[in-house]
């Protein structure tokens, strides 16, 4: 019995990383602000998508999980071989275009962060870029990844602020588990954040960066159990992070008529003559965590994956002249990101933060529509296909987003 557990036991810490590590990032500035804005504007009546929009995470992390050990190749490769170039191209300008929104999402929690302690963006934002920039390409790849996986830990800060805050917890696990009055759905804001909540929670980065770790770690079929396991962990910690988030800012900044966050210190800010100064250096210091760590993995698995499905020379053990388009592709999303925070005016940082999430959301139907075309396929995946019940899940995400993103979209025409 010991021996079988040991071995159980050590083959999960062999595969451990992707899943967490994808999902932790997942927890980025984007996020931070999103949940944190939810609370803020809507007390807990946005919480009762945490539960299946984990569920969901699980389905559509196993799904890219299982398509990396079964087939031995990252999503995007395995849509342009499937799909064709022009439709592959096509995607990954639109995955650039919002993983930029994204990475300029992360400078913006590197320049709140440290505003929080009167560091201007001027001086926190270029160091931060440069210290991303080094740390990736300069060190060692293997040993970062530890690093951030070490790093992850630090979210469990967002735990003790959500219970520094002293919520009513009655209502918050009421409003998890029972749908919102019929009357939020007519408040346009408030279908504009759920989009964004989705978007944050599974964003379509995720989906490639998770599914070319696998990959790389080179775990096989038989090992798979592991993997999946780490995948769960991983979403289920990263929601529930989400929710004390949520519910932090529900029971300070909602409760107490503060409303919506203006500027990256607000929910900080707020916090802390409500919630004692320990959940205002909790906030601070683990949404600096989040950024910087999201700003070091976004960019460098968006040059992974644009690089993947246009058949192109890619990874940080190429020379610039192996891989050029990778490391400049890099390089720009780094700069130009920190460029625009630099560039944008304070008050409009957050409302462009809650954008790139609901940006994310718009997209990720479409990634996931693709991923069930090919996870579908027998002579692709052969046994290892997706279940009927995986698939009702993973279609019921893409139409409910589909149908929400109409709505937004509906509401946003003259005279609506």
């Amino acid at each position: 019995m010991w021996k079988r557990w040991r071995t159980r036991t050590l083959l999960f810490l062999a595969v451990l990383g992707p899943g967490i590590i994808t999902a932790n990032v997942d927890n980025d500035s984007g996020g931070i602000f999103t949940y944190s804005q939810s609370g803020a504007q809507f007390g807990y009546t946005l919480l009762w998508m945490i539960i299946p929009i984990t569920l969901a995470l699980i389905v559509v992390q196993e799904m890219c999980a299982r398509m990396g050990v079964v087939t031995g190749k990252g999503l995007s490769d395995l849509i342009r071989e499937e799909f064709g170039l022009r439709l592959t191209f096509l995607l990954m300008v639109l995955l650039v275009i919002v993983n930029f929104t994204n990475v300029i999402t992360e400078f913006i929690g590197i320049a709140g962060s440290l505003h929080l302690f009167h560091v201007s963006k001027f001086i926190s934002v270029p160091l931060c870029a440069a210290l991303v920039w080094i740390l990736v390409f300069r060190g060692d790849y293997k040993s970062t990844e530890k690093i951030f996986l070490i790093a992850s830990l630090v979210y469990i800060s967002y735990i003790f602020a959500g219970v520094l805050s002293q919520p009513s917890w009655h209502d918050a696990l009421l409003a998890t588990v029972q749908m919102p009055p019929r009357s939020v759905w007519h408040q346009k804001a408030y279908i504009y954040m759920a989009i964004g909540v989705v978007g944050t929670t599974i964003a379509p980065w995720m989906q490639f960066y998770l599914q070319s770790s696998i990959v790389e770690k080179g775990i096989r079929v038989k090992d798979y159990g592991a993997s999946r396991f780490d995948v769960i962990i991983g979403s289920f910690f990263t929601d529930l992070v989400a929710w004390f988030i949520v519910v932090a800012c529900a029971a300070t900044l909602y409760v107490h008529g503060m409303g919506a966050i203006q500027v990256a210190a607000d929910a900080a800010e707020a916090m802390r003559p409500l919630a004692v100064d320990y959940a205002f250096v909790l906030f601070a210091f683990g949404l600096f965590n989040a950024s910087i760590f999201a700003a070091s993995i976004l960019p460098l698995s968006t040059a992974y994956t644009v690089c993947e499905g246009l058949g192109l020379e890619s990874g940080v053990d190429k020379s610039f002249k192996e891989a050029p388009f990778f490391y400049w592709l890099y390089t720009l999303l780094v700069a130009g990101g920190a460029l625009v925070v630099m560039v944008l005016p304070d008050a409009q940082l957050i409302n462009v933060a809650i954008l790139s999430q609901v940006l994310n959301g718009v997209l990720l139907p479409v990634v996931i529509i693709l991923m069930l075309l090919l996870i579908n396929r027998t002579d692709l995946m052969g046994e290892y296909k997706n279940s009927r019940l995986w698939n009702w899940i993973a279609w019921g995400t893409s139409i409910i987003v589909i149908g929400m993103t109409a709505a937004m979209l509906w509401g946003m025409l003259p005279g609506h």
